[in-house]
């Protein structure tokens, strides 16, 4: 059975950086699948859109050109923009099914009033929260990231986790046992050329986001160990964004392709 799906991000789009990447991706394994598959997202990116499907961006709003996640004065009117972007598409296109990435991508979703709604759960908003705001505030952020938690991936229809770890968090966490699917992210291995491995010892490879919540700090004292051993031991991290790493060679991926040449090489990956 085909269905018109409409995946929706609140989010900048195209970006190089995971939750985009896993956007795409799901659109990819949708469309060989059968379905009739439209992107919806904020209306800026980091670079052109590839054009493989329809994308339906919100009007931009000016001065927003942010492509960093995490909060800021600016998001709530972008996703007010997104929801009615969404509900023109879906009413335009008559769209069958919502697949909603990411806790905001899930609010615009419901606030669109589109059902049904199969949520692509990335993470926990109790660990990811606190990262965006000052320690001292930590515990405030963290009771209110476990009140997203409980209160919204159970209002989805769906929900699709990349592990079982998460799965049974948001089990945990309200969700209906038959609701949660385990699924990992949809990756065209063919878009990948075959790493070859080499004699020489190979470096340590980062190659997502560098935002706080990260918390590459510990992928640096992680380092500091392994060069007790190994003295010349490498720490490379590709990334779109500039690094702040000191112990770290900093390859520039500000596109997808310049990513998969750095995932061809021989490394080991954190």
């Amino acid at each position: 059975m085909s269905l018109r799906a409409a995946i929706v991000g609140a989010c900048p789009y195209p970006v190089p950086q995971g939750s985009q990447v896993y956007l795409r991706e799901t659109a990819h394994a949708l469309a060989l699948a059968g379905h009739d598959v439209r992107i919806v997202t904020y209306g800026h990116g980091a670079s052109d859109d590839d054009g493989a499907f329809p994308l339906h961006r919100a009007p931009r709003l000016p001065g927003f050109r942010r492509t960093a996640a995490g909060p800021s004065l600016a998001k709530p009117l972008a996703d007010a923009a997104l929801v009615r972007t969404l509900r023109r598409v879906v009413r335009d296109h008559a769209i069958d099914v919502v697949c909603a990435h990411n806790y905001e991508g899930l609010l615009v979703a419901l606030a669109a009033g589109k059902r049904p709604i199969v949520y692509f759960a990335h993470n926990l908003m109790f660990d990811e929260l606190p990262q965006y705001f000052p320690h001292r505030m930590a515990g405030a952020w963290k009771r209110a990231g476990r009140w997203l938690d409980r209160c919204l991936p159970r209002r989805a229809d769906a929900v699709v986790a990349p592990h079982a770890r998460l799965a049974e968090a948001l089990r945990g966490l309200g969700c209906a046992e038959n609701a949660v699917h385990v699924a990992p992210p949809a990756v065209d291995v063919a878009a990948f050329t075959p790493c070859v491995a080499e004699d020489a010892v190979p470096p340590v490879l980062y190659a997502g986001n560098l935002d706080r919540y990260q918390n590459l700090p510990l992928l640096s004292e992680a380092m500091r160990f392994l060069r007790q051993d190994l003295p010349d031991a490498r720490l490379v991290v590709a990334s779109a964004q500039p690094c702040a790493l000191l112990d770290a060679e900093h390859v520039a991926v500000p596109v997808f392709d310049a990513l998969r040449a750095v995932l061809a090489q021989d490394a080991v990956v954190a």
